[in-house]
């Protein structure tokens, strides 16, 4: 893309990739599941407009970054540590981060491990879910929602990317882009999952071209799911190897973003961590709890001027 540049950096071990846009105070964009750097496309352009620096790496597992092959490398401890070590190479002291899905999730345990290098955090989507001493997340999932909840699907190795593979990798994104349910989420197994997906008539939506899913496609055919995957697969790993930080509060200023129409925003249990109240009782620097109307999951490409316009706004003010 116009302008957009691309680059390597070696940290914690592993090349993780970043594209960026500008000078200035930097920005550093998280992504999710299933996205890229990618995804932060509109943000790139904007806030290098702005006067900023703009960073979206490719976490790893992801688009050109490394994907270690061993699936207890995806907790929060190795995520974090690449961005750390990102920080350092772009020669970075403090930033502004904004992350969304798992980037939001990376980002509440950055400034959770390291408030020395966050200016500000805007997240989207996922709010910050302090450790519960007595129960790891997957059981947790699994005792309110069942065996087909997506996370609980998403455990066993190798065996999720064999269904995506049969139903098509290109389908598959489509529908996670386009389709996901205001409503707990769901993969039933074998013939009912390929019919859950390919039966629903998706047309795409005004803010996601041909052109752009082919970017998706393009990149997934490359590098598959499995390294997004083993974030899932390693939650309770993180679980046990945060135990130190139980009760610990994010002191970083912060807004927080969801969508009315988010998959989250409407599983109960997990809505409740999405209110003001609730969240600033471990996020005391909260700000902010904004609800999108009519806005799902993929909040800075639904509504990336209204995404971009809320962050600038936030960050101004530091």
């Amino acid at each position: 893309m116009e302008g957009i540049e691309h680059r390597t950096v070696r940290t914690n071990g592993i090349n993780i990739h970043l594209a960026e846009k500008g000078e200035g105070p930097i920005i550093l964009f998280l992504h999710g599941f299933p996205e890229f750097w990618y995804s932060w496309r509109h943000q790139l352009h904007a806030f290098a407009s702005l006067g900023y620096r703009a960073v979206a790496p490719d976490l790893r597992g992801y688009g050109d970054s490394d994907a270690p092959a061993d699936v207890n490398s995806y907790t929060y401890f190795h995520v974090v540590g690449d961005l750390i070590g990102v920080l350092d190479a772009i020669g970075a002291d403090k930033v502004f981060v904004v992350g969304h899905d798992w980037g939001a999730t990376i980002a509440w345990h950055l400034s959770l491990f390291r408030p020395d290098r966050v200016k500000a955090l805007l997240n989207l989507g996922v709010a910050f879910f302090p450790r519960d001493a007595m129960n790891k997340p997957v059981e947790t999932f699994r005792a309110f929602f069942g065996d087909e909840y997506y996370i609980c699907r998403f455990q066993e190795p190798g065996a999720i990317e064999y269904e995506f593979a049969e139903i098509g990798i290109d389908k598959v994104l489509k529908y996670f882009l386009t389709s996901l349910p205001a409503a707990p989420f769901y993969l039933p197994r074998g013939k009912a999952l390929r019919e859950q997906i390919l039966d629903i008539p998706i047309t795409l939506p005004s803010w996601l071209s041909e052109d752009e899913l082919k970017c998706y496609v393009t990149e997934y055919e490359k590098i598959g799911f499995t390294g997004g995957l083993n974030y899932y697969r390693d939650m309770d790993l993180s679980w046990e190897l945060i135990a130190p930080w139980t009760g610990s509060k994010v002191e970083v200023p912060t807004k927080y973003i969801v969508g009315e129409l988010d998959v989250g925003y409407n599983t109960p249990g997990i809505r409740e961590s999405m209110n003001f109240d609730v969240m600033k009782k471990h996020v005391p620097l909260l700000e902010e709890v904004v609800v999108m109307k009519g806005v799902g999951h993929f909040l800075q490409e639904e509504k990336p001027d209204e995404i971009s316009q809320l962050i600038h706004d936030f960050f101004r003010k530091f």
